[in-house]
């Protein structure tokens, strides 16, 4: 069937894999990226179905008149995939304020800010879908990325909750969480690391150069990843949660099984604190 989509982050990695895909498969697509002349060369396509929009996720207003644009030429939204998004590391003492708050500013706030403007459309038109790209970071992160994973963790968290808002209204939300994709992520385009390192953290930095050294061996396909979110929307009940890659669910799990291990181990203190004990 034939949709609008609204994708945000898509002049690179996973969101222009969606683009192009979607493009090529004849759906109609608003595509937005802070440098419109990159979206512009990068998914290079000047048909009626693509609309490429400059939008700074982090400015309410800019959003807005995205998602206005967006409906003046195609009429509706029916699928938005809030992919925008970097990775930032370093120990919290290590990262600035405002290397922090930037961090939310992109990846919890330009998502939240999405989700307010296109909400009042999705409600009044009784359908659509939200597809939210957070990270399995953000269920079972690593030494060095705490603010990354904390940021994650809000989009799962608001995603799960927001499941439940806009469901009486036929609207649907995942959020998807991948593990390591071949994609730009690791690159200094998509990630930035503490300007201000503390040589005192060392497994910090071997954790970072691990990972850095990881860049394009990473195991996970991202034209695939991307023809799995793309097969959403067409599911009738689709997932709430959806985990990509081996390394996501062999991480997801494990966190699983620790977190079930503590808590029982703990359990004896953990109901000892009711009123009725």
């Amino acid at each position: 069937m034939k949709k609008v989509w609204f994708i945000t982050g898509a002049s690179k990695g996973l969101g222009l894999s969606l683009v192009h895909q979607l493009l090529k498969a004849g759906q109609s697509v608003a595509a937005t990226s802070r440098n419109i002349n990159e979206l512009k060369k990068a998914v290079n396509n000047n048909t009626e179905k693509f609309l490429p929009l400059a939008v700074n996720l982090a400015d309410e207003k800019s959003v807005e008149d995205a998602i206005q644009a967006t409906i003046a030429k195609f009429e509706r939204v029916d699928v938005v995939i809030n992919n925008a998004g970097y990775g930032i590391g370093g120990s919290i003492e290590e990262l600035t304020d405002a290397e922090t708050r930037n961090s939310f500013d992109v990846n919890v706030f330009g998502t939240i800010n999405v989700i307010r403007a296109v909400s009042p459309h999705l409600r009044a038109q009784r359908a659509g879908h939200i597809i939210n790209i957070a990270s399995i970071a953000g269920i079972a992160g690593a030494t060095g990325w705490a603010v990354y994973s904390a940021a994650k963790a809000a989009v799962i968290a608001l995603s799960e909750v927001s499941a439940d808002d806009l469901k009486e209204f036929g609207v649907k939300v995942t959020v998807v969480a991948p593990g390591a994709f071949r994609t730009s992520f690791l690159t200094p385009d998509s990630l930035i690391l503490a300007t201000n390192p503390i040589a005192e953290y060392e497994e910090v930095r071997a954790i970072h150069q691990k990972y850095l050294k990881m860049d394009g061996q990473q195991i996970g396909d991202p034209e695939k990843a991307a023809a799995a979110m793309i097969s959403l929307a067409s599911m009738p009940n689709p997932p709430v949660h959806l985990l990509l890659g081996k390394d996501a669910f062999q991480r997801a799990n494990s966190k699983i099984d620790a977190l079930t291990k503590e808590f029982n181990d703990w359990k004896a203190i953990t109901i000892s604190t009711d009123l009725d004990n």
